[in-house]
């Protein structure tokens, strides 16, 4: 089964960040919970989540999990997880940080965004939203979500 296209947003300047991270929140109040980021480095998947975070009342500063591999937030009565899965090598590892508690243990009030998801793809499920990020010669940035 393929992938179900949800919606196409495009950011062309910084200043429509906001804008475009409550259009996208606007889809998520449908119950999705676990966003998957797909991109080349520097596209603005942190970028991006940051933009989200702060339309969910988020005042801490969301920077890159990269070393720390999740970071946790708290905004307007929402928990945010936000982990970023580039530096690991196999599954095994996503296991032993307990990926699993991330992708299918959340409470209704939590978002967890995931960049650089590759490695866990098989854990996946249909209720998952694929986030791919790209840049266009135009410098616009285009973000693509599907389901599953």
């Amino acid at each position: 089964m393929g992938k179900i296209f949800l919606m196409k947003i495009t950011i062309q300047t910084i200043t429509e960040l906001g804008q475009a991270a409550k259009e996208f929140l606007s889809y998520c109040e449908t119950g999705q919970r676990v966003f998957v980021f797909y991109g080349e480095m520097g596209v603005g998947k942190t970028t991006f989540i940051k933009a989200v975070c702060a339309q969910l009342g988020v005042s801490d500063m969301v920077s890159s999990p990269t070393y720390a591999l999740v970071n946790e937030y708290i905004g307007e009565n929402v928990q945010v997880f936000h982990l970023d899965l580039y530096r690991l090598k196999n599954i095994q590892e996503a296991l032993d940080i307990g990926i699993e508690e991330y992708l299918y243990d959340l409470a209704p009030s939590t978002y967890c965004f995931i960049e650089w998801p590759q490695i866990i793809e098989p854990l996946l499920d249909t209720a998952t939203v694929v986030v791919q990020m790209s840049e266009a010669i135009t410098g616009d940035r285009v973000l693509i979500i599907e389901t599953l």
